[in-house]
């Protein structure tokens, strides 16, 4: 897994509009909000959505974005983006399956899917937080505007 203090390792994904988003394209301007989560369309995975949707203003404005990764295909993310309102980028971790979740050290081999694995990574692109928790595990919000208020 990546530790804390360490260099986050970038990558380039295609969003649910088939946009490719590269992390390190926000280096030196904004600190990232990397999530990783398991299925879209599931129960905890929507209701972790909603909250970060429901705090947008704190967690993607001119000093942070916020970035959700799942090995689910873009067009399944697209669809469940439009159903939720999600307006910052839900990243497809599709093809190759599940390789960068792998290189956060977040992917579960047994189902093919991500923990739900929070990073957060600062304008130098160095990970200052991070929490693993288990598929079931919901994760709070509240603690990475918690983080992102440590980091101005």
């Amino acid at each position: 897994m990546v530790d804390i203090g360490q260099q986050a390792p970038d990558f380039t994904l295609s969003s649910q509009h088939g946009e490719p988003v590269t992390l390190s394209s926000y280096r030196s301007h904004k600190n990232v909000v990397l999530i990783f989560f398991p299925w879209a369309f599931s129960g905890i995975c929507a209701g972790e959505l909603c909250e970060i949707r429901d705090r947008l203003d704190s967690l993607e404005n001119d000093q942070t974005a916020t970035l959700a990764v799942s090995c689910d295909p873009k067009f399944a993310l697209r669809i469940f983006a439009e159903r939720d309102g999600y307006t910052f980028p839900l990243l497809s971790d599709h093809w190759p399956h599940g390789a960068v979740t792998q290189q956060y050290g977040v992917f579960n081999d047994e189902l093919g899917v991500a923990y739900r694995g929070t990073f957060i990574i600062d304008k130098q692109g160095v990970v200052r937080y991070s929490v693993v928790n288990g598929i079931g595990d919901a994760r709070d919000p509240a603690e990475y505007e918690k983080v992102l208020a440590s980091l101005t």
